[in-house]
C-alpha cells in the first residue's frame, strides 16, 4: 500500500487560523496565518499585525476574536494574546501523541512529496579525464549528491548529470605522447586500486605538457592529433576511449569510497555535445544574438560590464574555430531543457564560475530556449581551506589528491574508535573507521552554509562531542541500544501510542520538533542549503538527550508511559537515520 503523508501539525495550525479569522472577523476579509513554532507556546501565529495595517485597526483588538475562535479547534487547547497581536496556541496533548503514532505508522515517517511530477537535473562532481579528482572536486560531490537524494525524497524525478571534461586540444597532446612512448605504465598499475593508473597518467600528462614546451616538433604532431582525434580517427579515437575507460574507472572508485550515487550512467562528457556546436553557434547567430569580434563569435551582455566598465563578452567561438567551453554548455543547457525536459537544473560549481552561468542563462533566455517554465540555477559554494586558513595545498604547493583526504579522515576516526574501544575486532575497526571518516567528510561540508569557506580539520570532524558527523552517528547507536533493550526486555516498539496520557514538557518538545521534520526537507531544498538539514539533526539529537534525561524509557512510571516514549524513541531513530541518509551518512547500529 502506497505510504500516505502526514499533515503536518503546523499546516493544521495554519488552516486552523485561517477558518478563526473567517469566522471572527467576518468583514475584514482573509489574511496569512503566518505561524511559526514559538518560545512561548507551541506556535506563534502574527496574522493580527498585516491584517490590522490593512484595515487600520490595532492589532490586538483583532488578535483577540482571533484568538477566542481558535479555542474551538479540536487540535487548540489554549490561546493567549501577547505584545502587540500575537496569538500564542498551545496543542492539545492528545492531537501531539496522535502525530506521533501517525508519523511511526508510516515506513516514509509520513512524509509529503510535495515535488511528484517535477524533473530535476543536478550537474555535479565534473572530474576531467586523465587528472585525478582533488580536493576542489570534495565539494561539488558532497553537495551535489545530497540535493540529489533530497530532491528524490520530495518526490522528484532527479537526473544526475557528470559532466566530464573529456574533450579538447589537451587530449592531442597527451594521446600523442602515450603513442611516442608504448612502454608507459598506466594500466593495472595496481590491480586493487583503480585510482593508481589515473595517477600515473596525470604523471605521463605533465611529461607530454613538458615536451610539448619544449619540442616545437612534438607540439605540431600533437595539434594534428588534435585534428585527428576531431575527425574520429580510429587509432586516435581509439586511445581516447581508453583514457576515458580508465579515467571513469578511477572517478568511480572513488565515488564509492564516499557513497556517492553517481555512477557511469550519469557520466555527461563534453564529447557528447561536439557534434551540436556548430549548429548551436548557428542558430544563435541567426537570432542575432551572437556576433562576430576581432574574429571569435561572442555574445554580449549590457548587464555584465568589467571593471573598465565595457561589457564582458561570453566566447562561443575563438578567432583560430575552436569552440570555447561556453559554446558547449550552451548546448548542454539546450539538451537538458529540450531532451530532458526539466522543470529545474541545478549547477553544482563552485563560487567562481558565477559570471559564466549568469551569461549562459541570460543568452539561453535571449535565444528561447530558457523560459519561465524552467529554473536554471547556479548552486555556488566556497572553498575548502587547510589548517593555515589558505586554499588547501600540500606542502609543495601542489592540490591535495581527493583519495589522501579520505585516507586520512578514515585513519583518524580508526585512532579514535581504537582508543575508545581498544579490544574492538580489526574487521569491525575498519567497518566502522570507513564509515565515520567518510561521514565526518561529509558532514563537516555539508554542515557548512554551502556559500562560506570551511577547514577541512579531521582531529575536529571526528570529534565525538560537538556537531560533528561522528557525534550524529553516536546519537543514532545511542537510541537504537535503548530499542534493542527494549525488545530484549519484551517491551512492544511497534509504535503504539496511548494519546489519551499525559505528556511532559521534554516529550512534547521532541515531539514537535520530529513533526517539523517535513517543513524543513521542503525548505533545505528549496534553498539549497544542505546545512539546514545538519542543523536540524543536531538540534534533535540534543532534543533527545533533553528528553531521555528528564524521562525515564525503560523504568517509566507505567507500562503506558513507556509504550508512549518507546514510540517517540523509535520515530528519533527513523529520522536521524533518515536525514543521515540524506546527507550520504551511514547510520551505524553500534559503535
Amino acid at each position: 500500500m502506497k505510504p500516505q503523508p502526514v499533515t503536518p501539525l503546523a499546516d493544521a495550525v495554519e488552516t486552523a487560523v485561517v477558518d478563526a479569522v473567517r469566522r471572527a472577523l467576518p468583514d475584514v476579509g482573509g489574511t496569512e496565518p503566518l505561524v511559526r513554532r514559538s518560545d512561548f507556546a507551541d506556535f506563534q501565529s502574527n496574522a493580527a499585525l498585516p491584517l490590522a495595517k490593512r484595515v487600520g485597526r490595532a492589532p490586538r483588538d483583532l488578535a483577540g476574536p482571533v484568538a477566542e475562535s481558535l479555542e474551538s479547534a479540536d487540535l487548540i487547547a489554549d490561546t493567549e494574546v501577547s505584545g502587540p497581536g500575537f496569538v500564542n496556541i498551545t496543542l492539545t496533548e492528545t492531537a501531539i501523541w496522535d502525530q506521533v503514532a501517525a508519523r511511526v505508522a508510516q515506513t516514509s515517517l509520513g512524509l509529503n512529496t510535495p515535488l511528484a511530477g517535477q524533473t530535476i537535473v543536478i550537474d555535479y562532481s565534473g572530474p576531467n579525464i586523465a587528472k585525478e579528482m582533488h580536493v576542489g572536486h570534495l565539494r561539488t560531490t558532497i553537495i551535489g549528491d545530497a540535493l540529489a537524494r533530497l530532491g528524490e525524497q520530495l518526490g522528484a524525478t532527479v537526473i544526475r548529470q557528470n559532466h566530464l571534461g573529456d574533450w579538447g586540444t589537451q587530449f592531442g597532446m597527451l594521446i600523442q605522447y602515450l603513442l611516442e612512448h608504448p612502454e608507459a605504465e598506466w594500466h593495472d598499475v595496481d590491480g586493487d586500486d583503480p585510482t593508481a593508473n589515473i595517477a600515473a597518467l596525470a604523471v605521463l600528462y605533465r611529461q607530454a605538457q613538458g615536451v610539448f614546451n619544449d619540442d616545437e616538433a612534438f607540439a605540431n604532431r600533437a595539434r594534428r592529433r588534435v585534428v585527428d582525434l576531431q575527425s574520429g580517427d580510429t587509432e586516435t579515437l581509439g586511445v581516447w576511449r581508453d583514457l576515458v575507460e580508465v579515467s571513469t574507472a578511477a572517478f568511480a572508485a572513488i565515488y564509492d569510497r564516499l557513497g556517492v550515487g553517481l555512477t557511469d550512467a550519469d557520466n555527461d562528457g563534453e564529447s557528447r555535445y561536439n557534434p551540436e556546436l556548430p549548429d548551436v553557434v548557428d542558430d544563435l547567430v541567426e537570432a542575432g544574438i551572437a556576433v562576430e569580434s576581432d574574429g571569435a563569435l561572442c555574445v554580449f551582455f549590457e548587464e555584465f560590464k568589467g571593471p573598465d566598465g565595457n561589457p564582458v563578452p561570453m566566447i562561443l567561438r575563438k578567432a583560430d574555430g575552436g569552440f570555447g567551453y561556453s559554446a558547449t554548455d550552451m548546448a548542454t543547457l539546450r539538451h537538458r531543457i529540450r531532451d530532458l525536459k526539466a522543470d529545474q537544473i541545478l549547477y553544482v560549481v563552485d563560487a567562481r564560475q558565477s559570471l559564466h552561468f549568469k551569461q549562459v542563462f541570460a543568452a539561453a533566455r535571449r535565444a528561447g530556449w530558457l523560459t519561465d517554465d524552467v529554473d536554471a540555477v547556479h548552486v555556488p559554494f566556497g572553498t575548502v581551506l587547510g589548517p593555515d586558513g589558505r586554499p588547501f595545498k600540500t606542502r609543495s604547493g601542489k592540490t591535495v589528491r581527493l583519495m589522501d583526504l579520505l585516507d586520512d579522515a578514515v585513519a583518524k576516526a580508526g585512532e579514535v574508535i581504537a582508543e575508545k574501544n581498544p579490544d574492538i575486532d580489526p574487521a569491525e575497526l575498519a567497518t566502522l573507521a570507513a564509515a565515520t571518516g567518510i561521514g565526518a567528510v561529509k558532514y563537516a561540508d555539508l554542515s557548512t552554509s554551502r556559500v562560506k569557506d570551511y577547514m577541512f580539520d579531521t582531529e575536529q570532524m571526528v570529534a565525538l562531542t560537538g556537531d560533528t558527523g561522528v557525534y550524529l552517528q553516536y546519537a543514532h547507536t545511542r537510541v537504537a541500544a535503548i530499542l534493542r533493550k527494549a525488545v530484549e526486555a519484551g517491551h512492544s516498539v511497534d509504535g503504539t501510542v496511548d494519546s489519551s496520557l499525559p505528556m511532559s514538557t521534554m516529550e512534547r518538545q521532541l515531539s514537535l520538533h520530529l513533526d517539523g521534520y517535513d517543513a524543513l526537507l521542503a525548505e533545505t531544498m528549496a534553498l539549497r542549503e544542505p546545512h539546514r538539514l545538519t542543523g536540524y539533526l543536531y538540534a534533535l539529537a540534543k532534543a533527545f538527550t533533553g528528553f531521555y534525561e528528564a524521562n525515564p524509557v525503560l523504568k517509566a512510571e507505567t507500562d503506558g508511559s513507556r509504550t508512549n516514549r518507546l514510540a517517540l524513541v523509535r520515530l528519533t531513530q527513523e529520522t536521524l537515520r533518515h536525514g543521515l541518509s540524506i546527507l550520504g551518512i551511514v547510520a551505524p547500529e553500534r559503535m
